[in-house]
């Protein structure tokens, strides 16, 4: 069922029992510490506030939320650990868990939709962020990519690292740890697997895989390709395109190099992963 179905459900179900809309729930898969949190107990959390964001990510505008710090949620959750935020319409956003536990700088907030005031549409005709949205402050201060604002929320997982669950993905081990295309491939965790696969591997279900048939990179020249990814609608343009583009503020010039790069090394690595 795709989150606006099942937003409708929940609409009418409160319109049928007369009763306030509390009926979303998140879900915490964080081991021992694993917990559900029903909307009415997130709007009543005693670390809640109403934070304004700048020129939101999904809203392209100025926002108001009323949220509570996501690292006040993580219990257990450590710096080294890795989290996956699953969306209702299965967007898979891979987060590293450092920067969501932060408190000063670039901080990740959990803004909590209330059924008494809903949240606009995110376009004509489009459902709300909501029920849940994962929003930062201060985004500038941690290089926060698009993707790292994942909305309609339903679960947040702690998850083995990438490269331990989709192998496939890997470069050449004899590269050394420092290698630009080993930062490449960090940066295509952070930037791309929210939404494509690679030699089948990864959880998203939203863009083409970036390996098979073929990779950007045969088919796009190195300045198109870059082009591309700063600004995918300068190059192919349809209503339905969801692909944000990436600024140098979020992805700067070097980093695009070695993303491009870890593309490159990756068309000579085709194999289809077992997950496929």
């Amino acid at each position: 069922m795709d989150g606006d179905h099942l937003k409708t459900l929940i609409l009418l179900g409160a319109l049928l029992f007369g009763s306030p809309l509390y009926a979303a729930q998140l879900n915490l898969e964080l081991g021992a510490n694993s917990r559900t949190w029903q909307t009415e107990e997130l709007l009543k959390h005693p670390q809640l506030q109403t934070i304004t964001i700048t020129n939101d990510v999904s809203y392209k505008r100025d926002m108001s939320y009323r949220a509570v710090p996501l690292a006040a949620l993580l219990t257990g959750i450590k710096p080294d650990d890795h989290l996956q935020a699953v969306a209702l319409d299965g967007f898979a956003a891979e987060l590293a868990a450092a920067p969501l536990l932060n408190a000063k700088g670039a901080r990740a907030w959990l803004a909590i939709e209330d059924p008494a005031r809903p949240w606009p549409a995110l376009s004509e005709g489009k459902h709300s962020a909501g029920p849940f949205y994962l929003v930062w402050t201060d985004p500038q201060a941690g290089n926060i990519s698009p993707e790292q604002w994942p909305f309609e929320v339903a679960s947040i997982k702690r998850m083995a690292p990438v490269a331990e669950r989709f192998p496939a993905l890997l470069p050449d081990p004899a590269l050394k740890a420092n290698d630009p295309v080993n930062k490449g491939f960090a940066l295509f965790q952070k930037n791309c697997l929210a939404c494509h696969r690679l030699n089948g591997a990864g959880d998203a279900q939203f863009g083409p895989d970036l390996n098979i048939p073929f990779n950007p990179t045969e088919y796009f020249g190195a300045d198109f390709l870059k082009r591309y990814i700063r600004d995918p609608q300068s190059l192919r343009q349809w209503p339905q395109a969801k692909m944000p583009g990436f600024s140098s503020q979020v992805l700067p010039d070097g980093d695009l190099e070695m993303l491009v790069g870890y593309l490159k090394h990756m068309a000579g690595r085709k194999q289809m992963s077992a997950n496929k």
